[in-house]
């Protein structure tokens, strides 16, 4: 009877933390590039995914890099760059469960990267970075997503369980758009 009150309890907890609009139906055969959209809100420490119509579809905790959530400067900051991408590449990811690639730096990246650096903002010989992506965590590790603990080099990273989820579901191509 105990544990029949923990499986409950751990049931609704999972309900808590994500969020779906109910009834998801999804034709994984028919998505492409353009049928959804992410946008991620980093003061909110959320990931949302919408639907090609503007209708939102679900909500994914997710955490960052650096605790100050600001643009990414350069290599080695570990701030999650501010932007859109689109989602260039994906893998299964033998440390993070999963691993979907955006197409950071862009055109738009190095505009930035580059009137900071002719400001004076970043050092002149600063590098602008790169492999930045979705991923999940080191197993067990999950707890850091509740925690809201930044530890990535500048990705997104999100509970193992959602990342499976996204990655199934987002093509190649998606757009993801990061905020602060």
């Amino acid at each position: 009877m105990r544990l029949m009150g923990y499986k409950i309890l751990f049931l609704a907890a999972i309900g808590l933390c994500t969020s779906f609009k109910n009834p998801i139906h999804i034709d994984l055969a028919k998505a492409n590039k353009d049928t959804y959209s992410v946008y991620i809100i980093k003061s909110e420490y959320q990931l949302k995914v919408y639907q090609a119509n503007g209708e939102w579809l679900a909500s994914y905790p997710v955490v960052f890099g650096s605790k100050d959530l600001g643009d990414k400067m350069m290599e080695g900051d570990r701030k999650t760059p501010e932007g859109i991408f689109h989602i260039s590449g994906k893998r299964v990811h033998a440390k993070w469960e999963r691993f979907m690639l955006i197409d950071y730096p862009t055109a738009d990246s190095y505009i930035k990267f580059n009137e900071r650096k002719a400001a004076g903002l970043i050092p002149a010989n600063a590098k602008i970075g790169g492999d930045i992506g979705i991923h999940g965590t080191v197993p067990h590790d999950d707890y850091a997503i509740d925690q809201y603990r930044n530890w990535t080099e500048g990705c997104i990273s999100t509970k193992n369980k959602y990342v499976q989820q996204l990655f199934e579901l987002l093509p190649l191509g998606t757009r993801v758009e990061i905020r602060r």
